[in-house]
Protein backbone atom coordinates (compact mmCIF):
# COMPACT_ATOMS: atom_id res chain seq x y z
CA UNK A 1 0.00 0.00 0.00
CA UNK A 2 1.08 3.60 -0.54
CA UNK A 3 2.55 5.73 2.25
CA UNK A 4 0.07 7.90 4.15
CA UNK A 5 -3.34 7.56 5.72
CA UNK A 6 -5.32 4.54 4.60
CA UNK A 7 -7.62 5.67 1.73
CA UNK A 8 -11.32 5.94 2.52
CA UNK A 9 -12.25 3.14 0.10
CA UNK A 10 -9.83 0.70 1.78
CA UNK A 11 -10.90 1.97 5.20
CA UNK A 12 -14.53 1.15 4.45
CA UNK A 13 -14.07 -2.27 2.84
CA UNK A 14 -11.14 -3.65 4.87
CA UNK A 15 -11.63 -1.98 8.27
CA UNK A 16 -15.18 -0.75 8.90
CA UNK A 17 -16.81 -3.67 7.11
CA UNK A 18 -15.20 -6.07 9.61
CA UNK A 19 -16.49 -4.29 12.73
CA UNK A 20 -19.80 -4.43 14.62
CA UNK A 21 -21.54 -2.36 17.32
CA UNK A 22 -22.56 -4.45 20.37
CA UNK A 23 -22.20 -2.37 23.58
CA UNK A 24 -25.01 -0.09 24.77
CA UNK A 25 -22.45 2.09 26.61
CA UNK A 26 -20.89 3.11 23.29
CA UNK A 27 -22.56 6.30 22.05
CA UNK A 28 -20.11 7.22 19.27
CA UNK A 29 -17.59 4.96 17.55
CA UNK A 30 -15.66 4.41 14.30
CA UNK A 31 -16.55 6.27 11.11
CA UNK A 32 -15.02 8.38 8.34
CA UNK A 33 -13.95 11.70 9.80
CA UNK A 34 -14.78 10.75 13.38
CA UNK A 35 -11.92 11.86 15.62
CA UNK A 36 -13.33 10.63 18.92
CA UNK A 37 -15.43 7.93 20.50
CA UNK A 38 -17.86 8.31 23.40
CA UNK A 39 -18.74 5.85 26.14
CA UNK A 40 -21.36 6.41 28.84
CA UNK A 41 -20.96 5.25 32.44
CA UNK A 42 -23.64 4.64 35.03
CA UNK A 43 -23.56 6.35 38.43
CA UNK A 44 -20.92 4.83 40.71
CA UNK A 45 -18.89 3.33 37.83
CA UNK A 46 -15.31 4.25 36.93
CA UNK A 47 -13.32 4.03 33.72
CA UNK A 48 -10.27 1.74 33.70
CA UNK A 49 -7.74 2.42 30.92
CA UNK A 50 -4.77 0.45 29.61
CA UNK A 51 -2.46 0.70 26.60
CA UNK A 52 -0.21 -1.92 24.95
CA UNK A 53 1.85 -2.12 21.75
CA UNK A 54 2.19 -5.40 19.88
CA UNK A 55 5.42 -5.75 17.90
CA UNK A 56 6.85 -9.19 18.72
CA UNK A 57 4.56 -11.16 16.45
CA UNK A 58 3.37 -10.82 12.87
CA UNK A 59 1.03 -13.80 12.84
CA UNK A 60 -1.86 -13.58 15.28
CA UNK A 61 -1.19 -9.89 15.94
CA UNK A 62 -4.87 -8.92 15.96
CA UNK A 63 -5.80 -11.64 18.43
CA UNK A 64 -2.91 -10.85 20.76
CA UNK A 65 -3.48 -7.10 20.59
CA UNK A 66 -7.06 -7.28 21.83
CA UNK A 67 -6.57 -10.01 24.42
CA UNK A 68 -3.40 -8.56 25.97
CA UNK A 69 -5.15 -5.24 26.55
CA UNK A 70 -8.36 -6.86 27.79
CA UNK A 71 -6.23 -8.90 30.20
CA UNK A 72 -4.78 -5.71 31.67
CA UNK A 73 -8.28 -4.35 32.23
CA UNK A 74 -9.42 -7.63 33.78
CA UNK A 75 -6.52 -7.58 36.25
CA UNK A 76 -8.16 -4.54 37.87
CA UNK A 77 -11.47 -6.40 38.05
CA UNK A 78 -12.92 -4.26 35.25
CA UNK A 79 -15.28 -5.43 32.53
CA UNK A 80 -13.67 -4.67 29.14
CA UNK A 81 -15.86 -2.42 26.98
CA UNK A 82 -13.81 -1.51 23.92
CA UNK A 83 -10.48 -0.62 22.33
CA UNK A 84 -8.99 2.30 20.42
CA UNK A 85 -6.39 1.33 17.81
CA UNK A 86 -3.30 2.83 16.24
CA UNK A 87 -2.11 0.68 13.32
CA UNK A 88 1.17 1.52 11.58
CA UNK A 89 2.03 -0.63 8.57
CA UNK A 90 5.17 -0.75 6.38
CA UNK A 91 4.66 -0.09 2.65
CA UNK A 92 5.33 -3.76 1.83
CA UNK A 93 2.08 -4.82 3.52
CA UNK A 94 -0.90 -5.39 1.23
CA UNK A 95 -4.52 -4.52 1.89
CA UNK A 96 -5.22 -8.21 2.49
CA UNK A 97 -3.08 -8.08 5.64
CA UNK A 98 -5.05 -5.12 7.02
CA UNK A 99 -8.37 -6.82 6.28
CA UNK A 100 -7.28 -10.03 8.00
CA UNK A 101 -5.85 -8.08 10.95
CA UNK A 102 -9.18 -6.31 11.48
CA UNK A 103 -11.09 -9.58 11.15
CA UNK A 104 -8.88 -11.08 13.88
CA UNK A 105 -9.47 -8.10 16.14
CA UNK A 106 -13.22 -8.17 15.61
CA UNK A 107 -13.33 -11.89 16.35
CA UNK A 108 -11.41 -11.32 19.60
CA UNK A 109 -13.71 -8.43 20.53
CA UNK A 110 -16.77 -10.55 19.79
CA UNK A 111 -15.53 -13.31 22.07
CA UNK A 112 -15.15 -10.77 24.90
CA UNK A 113 -18.30 -8.74 24.15
CA UNK A 114 -16.15 -5.67 23.35
CA UNK A 115 -16.06 -3.19 20.49
CA UNK A 116 -13.44 -1.50 18.35
CA UNK A 117 -14.33 2.10 19.16
CA UNK A 118 -12.10 3.87 16.66
CA UNK A 119 -8.49 4.74 15.98
CA UNK A 120 -5.98 5.53 13.26
CA UNK A 121 -4.49 3.53 10.38
CA UNK A 122 -1.43 4.56 8.40
CA UNK A 123 1.25 3.24 6.07
CA UNK A 124 4.71 4.59 6.90
CA UNK A 125 8.37 3.89 6.14
CA UNK A 126 9.20 4.53 9.80
CA UNK A 127 8.30 0.91 10.66
CA UNK A 128 9.57 -2.28 9.00
CA UNK A 129 6.91 -4.51 10.55
CA UNK A 130 3.35 -3.85 11.74
CA UNK A 131 3.02 -1.93 15.00
CA UNK A 132 -0.40 -2.14 16.63
CA UNK A 133 -1.04 -0.01 19.72
CA UNK A 134 -4.25 -0.72 21.59
CA UNK A 135 -5.84 1.46 24.25
CA UNK A 136 -8.40 -0.51 26.21
CA UNK A 137 -11.38 0.95 28.04
CA UNK A 138 -13.16 -0.94 30.79
CA UNK A 139 -15.62 -0.15 33.55
CA UNK A 140 -16.05 -1.17 37.19
CA UNK A 141 -17.96 -0.17 40.28
CA UNK A 142 -15.62 2.15 42.15
CA UNK A 143 -15.73 0.16 45.38
CA UNK A 144 -14.68 -3.07 43.60
CA UNK A 145 -11.50 -1.81 41.94
CA UNK A 146 -8.55 -4.21 42.37
CA UNK A 147 -4.87 -3.31 41.99
CA UNK A 148 -1.60 -5.18 41.57
CA UNK A 149 -0.53 -3.55 44.83
CA UNK A 150 -3.28 -4.97 47.02
CA UNK A 151 -1.35 -8.01 48.26
CA UNK A 152 -1.10 -8.43 52.05
CA UNK A 153 1.41 -10.47 54.09
CA UNK A 154 0.02 -13.96 54.53
CA UNK A 155 -1.94 -13.90 51.27
CA UNK A 156 -1.52 -16.94 49.07
CA UNK A 157 -0.55 -16.64 45.41
CA UNK A 158 -2.59 -18.51 42.82
CA UNK A 159 -1.39 -18.85 39.23
CA UNK A 160 -3.74 -19.79 36.39
CA UNK A 161 -2.82 -21.90 33.34
CA UNK A 162 0.92 -22.23 32.55
CA UNK A 163 4.22 -20.38 32.51
CA UNK A 164 5.49 -19.02 29.20
CA UNK A 165 2.36 -19.83 27.22
CA UNK A 166 2.25 -16.68 25.06
CA UNK A 167 5.90 -16.91 24.10
CA UNK A 168 5.46 -20.62 23.36
CA UNK A 169 2.61 -19.91 20.96
CA UNK A 170 4.54 -17.14 19.20
CA UNK A 171 7.60 -19.35 18.73
CA UNK A 172 5.43 -22.21 17.47
CA UNK A 173 3.93 -19.89 14.84
CA UNK A 174 7.00 -17.93 13.79
CA UNK A 175 9.83 -20.46 14.27
CA UNK A 176 7.98 -23.54 13.08
CA UNK A 177 10.58 -24.68 10.55
CA UNK A 178 13.40 -24.44 13.09
CA UNK A 179 11.38 -26.31 15.71
CA UNK A 180 10.44 -29.10 13.33
CA UNK A 181 14.12 -29.92 12.88
CA UNK A 182 14.04 -31.58 16.31
CA UNK A 183 10.44 -31.64 17.57
CA UNK A 184 7.39 -33.56 16.30
CA UNK A 185 4.64 -31.82 14.33
CA UNK A 186 2.05 -32.66 16.98
CA UNK A 187 3.96 -30.86 19.72
CA UNK A 188 4.39 -27.68 17.66
CA UNK A 189 0.73 -27.76 16.56
CA UNK A 190 -0.40 -28.05 20.17
CA UNK A 191 1.88 -25.20 21.25
CA UNK A 192 0.49 -22.91 18.56
CA UNK A 193 -3.00 -23.48 19.95
CA UNK A 194 -1.97 -21.98 23.30
CA UNK A 195 -3.09 -18.72 21.69
CA UNK A 196 -6.68 -19.96 22.08
CA UNK A 197 -6.29 -19.68 25.88
CA UNK A 198 -4.72 -16.22 25.92
CA UNK A 199 -7.61 -14.46 27.70
CA UNK A 200 -7.61 -14.11 31.51
CA UNK A 201 -10.94 -12.28 31.59
CA UNK A 202 -12.83 -15.42 32.76
CA UNK A 203 -10.51 -16.09 35.70
CA UNK A 204 -10.53 -12.43 36.71
CA UNK A 205 -14.32 -12.45 36.91
CA UNK A 206 -14.24 -15.64 39.01
CA UNK A 207 -11.57 -14.17 41.31
CA UNK A 208 -13.74 -11.09 41.85
CA UNK A 209 -16.45 -13.34 43.25
CA UNK A 210 -14.17 -15.15 45.71
CA UNK A 211 -12.31 -12.55 47.75
CA UNK A 212 -9.37 -11.39 45.64
CA UNK A 213 -6.88 -8.85 47.09
CA UNK A 214 -4.62 -8.34 44.07
CA UNK A 215 -4.31 -9.48 40.46
CA UNK A 216 -1.59 -9.20 37.84
CA UNK A 217 -1.56 -10.72 34.37
CA UNK A 218 1.71 -12.45 33.54
CA UNK A 219 3.16 -10.67 30.50
CA UNK A 220 6.73 -9.66 29.56
CA UNK A 221 9.30 -11.03 31.98
CA UNK A 222 7.20 -14.13 32.61
CA UNK A 223 6.08 -15.46 35.97
CA UNK A 224 9.36 -14.47 37.68
CA UNK A 225 8.84 -10.88 36.53
CA UNK A 226 5.17 -10.90 37.55
CA UNK A 227 5.98 -12.18 41.04
CA UNK A 228 8.57 -9.46 41.57
CA UNK A 229 6.22 -6.75 40.24
CA UNK A 230 3.34 -7.82 42.49
CA UNK A 231 5.66 -7.84 45.51
CA UNK A 232 7.11 -4.44 44.60
CA UNK A 233 3.69 -2.87 43.97
CA UNK A 234 2.38 -4.24 47.28
CA UNK A 235 5.56 -3.53 49.31
CA UNK A 236 5.69 -7.13 50.54
CA UNK A 237 8.02 -10.08 50.25
CA UNK A 238 7.27 -13.07 48.02
CA UNK A 239 8.13 -16.74 48.46
CA UNK A 240 7.26 -19.05 45.55
CA UNK A 241 8.00 -22.74 44.96
CA UNK A 242 9.37 -23.49 41.49
CA UNK A 243 8.01 -27.04 41.59
CA UNK A 244 4.48 -25.71 42.04
CA UNK A 245 4.58 -23.32 39.07
CA UNK A 246 2.51 -24.97 36.29
CA UNK A 247 4.30 -25.42 32.97
CA UNK A 248 3.54 -27.46 29.86
CA UNK A 249 5.96 -29.95 28.33
CA UNK A 250 5.57 -28.17 24.99
CA UNK A 251 6.96 -24.99 26.55
CA UNK A 252 9.91 -26.82 28.12
CA UNK A 253 10.92 -28.49 24.85
CA UNK A 254 10.49 -25.40 22.68
CA UNK A 255 12.51 -23.29 25.13
CA UNK A 256 15.26 -25.91 25.13
CA UNK A 257 15.63 -25.52 21.35
CA UNK A 258 16.49 -21.83 21.79
CA UNK A 259 18.12 -22.01 25.22
CA UNK A 260 15.42 -19.90 26.91
CA UNK A 261 14.22 -19.75 30.51
CA UNK A 262 10.45 -20.38 30.26
CA UNK A 263 9.83 -18.74 33.66
CA UNK A 264 11.09 -15.43 32.26
CA UNK A 265 9.16 -15.61 28.98
CA UNK A 266 6.01 -13.63 28.24
CA UNK A 267 2.91 -15.45 29.36
CA UNK A 268 -0.30 -13.59 28.56
CA UNK A 269 -3.06 -16.05 29.36
CA UNK A 270 -1.80 -16.62 32.89
CA UNK A 271 -3.10 -14.60 35.85
CA UNK A 272 -1.42 -14.17 39.24
CA UNK A 273 -4.04 -13.84 41.98
CA UNK A 274 -3.46 -12.84 45.60
CA UNK A 275 -6.07 -13.98 48.11
CA UNK A 276 -6.51 -15.29 51.65
CA UNK A 277 -7.48 -18.86 50.75
CA UNK A 278 -5.60 -20.10 47.70
CA UNK A 279 -7.09 -23.59 47.68
CA UNK A 280 -10.60 -22.15 47.73
CA UNK A 281 -9.72 -19.95 44.74
CA UNK A 282 -8.16 -22.89 42.87
CA UNK A 283 -11.30 -24.97 43.41
CA UNK A 284 -13.53 -22.14 42.13
CA UNK A 285 -11.39 -21.77 39.01
CA UNK A 286 -11.23 -25.50 38.31
CA UNK A 287 -15.03 -25.74 38.56
CA UNK A 288 -15.10 -23.47 35.50
CA UNK A 289 -12.46 -25.48 33.68
CA UNK A 290 -9.54 -23.13 34.37
CA UNK A 291 -6.31 -24.85 35.52
CA UNK A 292 -4.75 -23.18 38.58
CA UNK A 293 -2.34 -23.84 41.43
CA UNK A 294 -1.16 -22.22 44.67
CA UNK A 295 2.49 -21.38 43.99
CA UNK A 296 3.51 -19.26 46.97
CA UNK A 297 2.62 -16.57 49.47
CA UNK A 298 3.25 -12.97 50.46
CA UNK A 299 5.54 -12.31 53.44
CA UNK A 300 6.41 -9.43 55.73
CA UNK A 301 10.05 -9.37 54.62
CA UNK A 302 11.41 -7.48 51.61
CA UNK A 303 12.86 -10.65 50.03
CA UNK A 304 11.25 -11.93 46.84
CA UNK A 305 12.46 -15.45 46.25
CA UNK A 306 11.77 -18.67 44.37
CA UNK A 307 12.81 -21.88 46.11
CA UNK A 308 13.69 -25.12 44.34
CA UNK A 309 14.48 -27.81 46.88
CA UNK A 310 17.52 -26.55 48.79
CA UNK A 311 18.22 -23.80 46.23
CA UNK A 312 16.98 -20.21 46.55
CA UNK A 313 16.78 -17.68 43.72
CA UNK A 314 16.29 -13.99 44.49
CA UNK A 315 13.90 -12.35 42.05
CA UNK A 316 14.79 -9.13 40.24
CA UNK A 317 12.90 -6.61 38.08
CA UNK A 318 12.12 -8.08 34.68
CA UNK A 319 14.65 -7.27 31.99
CA UNK A 320 14.35 -8.05 28.29
CA UNK A 321 11.94 -10.93 27.78
CA UNK A 322 13.45 -14.32 27.00
CA UNK A 323 11.40 -14.54 23.79
CA UNK A 324 13.54 -11.93 22.05
CA UNK A 325 16.66 -14.07 22.49
CA UNK A 326 15.22 -16.58 20.03
CA UNK A 327 15.32 -13.89 17.35
CA UNK A 328 18.77 -12.64 18.32
CA UNK A 329 20.20 -16.17 18.05
CA UNK A 330 18.85 -16.49 14.52
CA UNK A 331 20.27 -13.13 13.51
Amino acid sequence: MEIGKIPETILKRSVFKQLRHRREEVLLSFGVGEDCSAVCLKEGEAFVLSVDPITASDKGTGTLAVHVTANDLASSGAEPVGVMLSILLPPKKREKYLRELMAEMEAACRSLNMEVLGGHTEVTEVVNQPVVTVTGIGKIRKEKLVSTGGLKPGDELVMTKWAGMEGTAILAMEKREKLLETLPDELVDTAEKFLNDISVVPEAMIAMEHGVHAMHDVTEGGIFGALWEMGEASHVGITADLKKIPIRQETIEICEVFGLNPYQMMSSGSMLIGCENGNHMVDALKEKGIPAAVIGKATESNDRIVVHGEETRFLEPAGSDELYKAYEKQD
